[in-house]
């Protein structure tokens, strides 16, 4: 094996332009000249280092605690006296020496970094999270008790600070301007190893994971411990915080994820003036819009988020919202992928106005809202999910289904004062396309293709002059949802 090895050196030497090796004499003579175009670390992490701390929590022991861990010392005594010492592998017979109240035991370990000369310090929400007492260590061995100013488990962010002044500390950049294959370095404490340093590339970047933020993807080999340190470029800007890796064993498996630092910032700014954090909502439910029912409804692409409810009362619905409109824009932005709206409408400041650009009956409007306070747990605009309720008709059904598959009849004008609506049709039986889409008896149909489905006749009537070679979308209500679906008509009997 060890052959092998060094004759793939002399190979690797020779395919560079090297002095040829012979015997293992060069391999211990001189090192190798640095390879051009990969970069040189030692010098920028010399720099940015003494920037980086390791963080330690810790709790006090309860009574509870104490109680506990003199229950597991009994079952142990029980198992030792009437078992003949049959005791699982790993266990001892010997009584512990229990611990006693208040007493302070090691709770975790993570890693953080200065944003401050006077001792404001970053890390994960979750590194902190649930601990009594909170220990930063820098890196010439001085360790400070630090004071939690608070933490957001939303973003995972947390702002720490520590009573000393003149601390090196890392210069804050910009992450949109961070590339995709660029070079970017971590340090930490992975398995509480201080002070380890790794690199790699930016691998993506606005990674949804379905999290509050976009996230920075790359292979920089982060492991437990390093939560809570910075993502830094070769510049020695911190771009982000080190937060989650994608593994099966609880280790680095070539993934790993940071938030970006401008996201992060803007959390700890609210952090450090009042210790929480507060977010826009407009009170609605969103879901993703396929290419079929974006085409069948005139837009270009598929971008946008669907309105597919809308909480009576909430901002969105005092301020024009409808269900099954398909919001564009918020602010001026575009609205790429639906999670980007919950993001843009988060980030908003409660009593605000936002401008939503949405998609309504084939062409663009711009409503105005004045957004809300999200509560803590409550999500402003999530995907649509969840078991629908069903909406049963008493009207007589027509006797064959239309070219979409649906049989319908009017709607009652009890059903409409309940649903809330002034047309509309309701579902009495389903094939063909309407069948295989799962839409059934008892769905609350509204549009079809942009326009207002007013009865049954109307609906049928237009039903008829559709293009059998065009799919149409069809605004359904299910229970208090309602979602655009994209159905073929079938072709006329010949």
């Amino acid at each position: 094996m060890k052959k092998t090895m060094i004759s793939a050196l002399v190979l690797s030497a020779a395919s560079l332009g090297l002095p040829a090796m012979t015997g293992l004499t060069p391999v211990y003579a001189a090192a190798a000249p640095a390879i051009a175009g990969l970069p040189d670390f030692a010098d920028l992490v010399e720099r940015v280092g003494p920037s980086v701390v390791n963080i330690r929590t810790t709790e006090r022991i309860t009574q509870k605690d104490v109680d506990a861990a003199g229950q597991a010392d009994e079952m142990q005594e029980f198992l030792r006296r009437f078992f003949g010492g049959q005791i699982p592998r790993g266990q001892t017979p010997r009584r512990r020496n229990l611990p006693t109240p208040g007493q302070e035991v090691q709770r975790g370990i993570g890693s953080g970094f200065i944003v401050s000369a006077d001792g404001y310090v970053l890390t994960n929400a979750h590194v902190v999270d649930g601990a009594d007492e909170v220990y930063v260590t820098m890196t010439d061995k001085r360790e400070f008790k630090a004071k939690v100013l608070g933490a957001d488990a939303r973003a995972d962010v947390a702002v720490l600070k520590i009573d000393a002044s003149k601390l090196p500390f890392l210069t804050v950049g910009d992450p949109n301007k961070s590339r995709v294959g660029e070079w970017v370095i971590a340090i930490g404490s992975p398995f509480n190893l201080e002070n380890t340093v790794t690199s790699g590339i930016i691998s993506a970047k606005a990674r949804d994971t379905g999290d509050l933020l976009p996230l920075i993807q790359s292979d920089v080999a982060v492991n437990p411990g390093n939560s809570g340190g910075p993502l830094i470029n070769l510049k020695g800007e911190v771009i982000g915080i080190n937060s989650q890796i994608a593994t099966l064993s609880g280790g680095y498996n070539g993934i790993s994820f940071a938030i970006p630092i401008d996201e992060a910032m803007r959390v700890a700014d609210q952090l450090k003036k009042s210790g929480k954090v507060t977010r826009g909502r407009l009170g609605v439910q969103i879901g993703e819009l396929n290419k079929d029912v974006a085409e069948s409804l005139g837009l270009k692409n598929n971008k946008g988020a669907e309105v597919t409810l809308i909480e009576p009362g909430s901002p969105a619905d005092k301020g024009g919202l409808r269900v099954g409109d398909v919001v564009l824009k918020y602010n001026g932005k575009d609205v790429d992928r639906f999670a980007d709206l919950t993001r843009m409408v988060l980030g908003t400041t409660p009593g605000s106005k936002a401008t939503l650009t949405v998609w309504r009956k084939g062409a663009p409007t711009d409503l105005q809202v004045t957004v809300g306070e999200a509560d803590p747990d409550n999500k402003v605009a999530s995907k649509s999910g969840g078991k629908r309720g069903e909406q049963k008709g008493s009207a007589t059904p027509a006797s064959a289904a239309n070219a979409l598959g649906f049989v319908v009849s009017d709607l009652t004008a009890a059903q409409k004062r309940e649903l809330g609506v002034t047309g509309g049709v309701i579902v009495e039986d389903t094939e063909g396309a309407a069948e295989l889409a799962g839409l059934r008896q008892g769905d609350i149909l509204l549009m079809l293709n942009n326009q207002d489905i007013v009865d049954a006749k109307q609906f049928n009537a237009a039903v008829a002059k559709l293009d059998p070679k065009r799919a149409a979308a069809v605004l359904v209500r299910r229970g208090n949802q309602a979602q655009h679906f994209s159905l073929r008509p079938m072709p006329a009997a010949k």
